[in-house]
């Protein structure tokens, strides 16, 4: 009789070891095409090598300020701080999703004193001590537990996937930043070259105005010119404050801190004569923010199946073991011994179709991961793509700048000492120094979108991280898991 109780664990135990209900996660079709589009038409500046450790891509710059940068961003920005955050946070919910599987257990004293009534109990008084042990647990029958984990496991991939895109997106912000900066820089020190150049244009037309060889008509345009260009100045000034405090920001630090290390002006570094991108498919295994997708599509799919086992019975178990006595010194006694044991089962009749709704809402927002990880794959595609592009447009106008600027700068030189010997008006004067300004300033400003057009080249092959050797974006150890189950949208029980 003593062993009657416990049997009922045994029947329990086998409803425990059932299939899951719902359907099994399968890793979507590829949707990466053979090789890319833009490949052929960038020239020598992208090849399809298959690409090589990405890691660490701003040290290929050869700028060690650069780097510094971009590590510390890796290190101390506030995005980075979160991104870590949230992962701790998903894996507490996955030690939650755990538990479970699991009976709870607890302790419990108590110690009463009761009066019964003296018109019912005679007045007596009355005291009773308990302490002891409560168990309980709820058999993972249909599998809605193990669902749980499955989704709260994929969850987690999806938080670590989350943090190396943020670092992805950290590098490549720092470094592009960092080449805006550099950017104004450079086309601050082209204009007050011109400003200087223009200063000396004007000098010397004040020269000729007060010798009566010009009208001061000239002396008012090329006054004009130099206050044109000197308007400039300030608008490149506040651009680069902007750029130098944004930079900071990102790398979590007070706007202003970064002025004595940025002060000095280096320039724009060089850029990599090429860079090997692979192919698609490999790039799209290399982008955290894909297996960021594709994890929380295998998440949204294993909570159909949580959802499907709310609608089937549930199976329970609890119990208590423990001793009950009058005084305190009687609970050593043998006889203040007590248990009771309860099996239970609970089933959904009616619940006007609430419990089948909530799989169809589940399943709904399933396909909604799917188009996500389809859109976040054909985005990752087409940055690629853009970025081929923009490279490969940015350095063909890049050569035809400079060649533009070297015969701007030679037009200029003549057309001054012409006017110095009253060969020509000064309206050339001004065209050839206005066209100087303006192609100078285009060529830095193309020389910058092709070094930015590399570092989106780099983030959209998904640099900025070392994936684990082991790392796809199929299945891991929570698809795995759930792959004893039965084929998708049949039902075991």
């Amino acid at each position: 009789m003593k062993l009657r109780p416990a049997c009922l664990l045994v029947p329990l135990s086998l409803l425990g070891g059932c299939a899951m209900v719902g359907p099994d996660y399968r890793e979507p079709a590829s949707l990466a095409p053979a090789s890319w589009f833009q490949l052929g038409a960038s020239g020598d500046i992208a090849r399809a090598d298959a690409a090589g450790d990405l890691g660490q891509w701003w040290r290929a710059f050869g700028d060690p300020l650069l780097t510094e940068l971009v590590e510390e961003a890796l290190r101390s920005s506030p995005d980075l701080r979160t991104a870590r955050a949230r992962l701790r946070e998903a894996r507490a919910r996955r030690a939650v999703a755990g538990a479970g599987l699991y009976p709870e257990l607890s302790a419990s004293a108590d110690a009463r004193r009761s009066k019964a009534s003296e018109e019912s109990g005679g007045g007596a008084a009355r005291n009773a001590y308990s302490v002891g042990f409560d168990a309980s647990w709820e058999a993972d029958v249909f599998g809605g537990v193990r669902r749980g984990i499955e989704a709260a496991e994929a969850d987690l991939q999806a938080s670590e996937a989350s943090l190396h895109d943020t670092q992805v997106t950290l590098a490549a912000e720092a470094a592009l930043n960092y080449i805006e900066l550099r950017a104004y820089q450079t086309r601050l020190g082209i204009a007050r070259d011109n400003l200087a150049s223009q200063g000396e244009t004007l000098q010397l037309t004040d020269w000729r105005a007060q010798a009566g060889l010009v009208s001061s008509q000239d002396v008012a345009q090329a006054r004009a010119n130099y206050e044109q260009t000197r308007a400039q100045i300030p608008s490149l000034e506040r651009s680069y404050a902007e750029a130098e405090h944004s930079l900071a920001i990102l790398l979590g630090q007070v706007p202003g801190s970064l002025h004595a290390r940025l002060a000095a002006g280096a320039g724009l570094p060089p850029a990599p004569a090429s860079i090997a991108v692979g192919i698609p498919a490999a790039t799209l295994r290399q982008r955290p923010d894909v297996r960021a997708a594709e994890r929380r599509l295998a998440a949204e799919t294993a909570r159909v199946g949580a959802a499907e086992a709310a609608r089937y019975p549930g199976f329970t178990l609890s119990g208590s073991i423990g001793l009950e006595a009058l005084t305190v010194g009687a609970l050593g006694s043998g006889n203040a011994g007590a248990y009771s044991l309860l099996a239970g089962i609970g089933a959904p009749l009616f619940n006007a179709g609430r419990l089948r709704a909530q799989v169809e809402i589940q399943d709904a927002v399933r396909e909604q991961a799917l188009i996500d990880y389809e859109r976040s794959v054909l985005a990752a595609l087409g940055e690629v793509e853009n970025a081929l592009a923009a490279l490969a447009r940015s350095r063909e106008r890049e050569q035809a700048l400079t060649a533009a600027a070297d015969a701007a700068r030679s037009a200029a030189l003549l057309a001054r000492n012409q006017y110095r010997a009253g060969l020509i008006d000064f309206q050339s004067v001004l065209d050839t120094e206005r066209s100087v300004l303006s192609i100078e300033d285009s060529l830095a400003s193309t020389r910058a979108d092709g070094i930015s057009a590399l570092i989106r080249l780099y983030k959209a092959l998904g640099g900025g991280w070392t994936p684990p050797k082991e790392a796809t974006p199929a299945r891991d150890d929570a698809s795995a898991a759930a792959a004893q189950s039965p084929p998708p949208g049949k039902d075991a029980t």
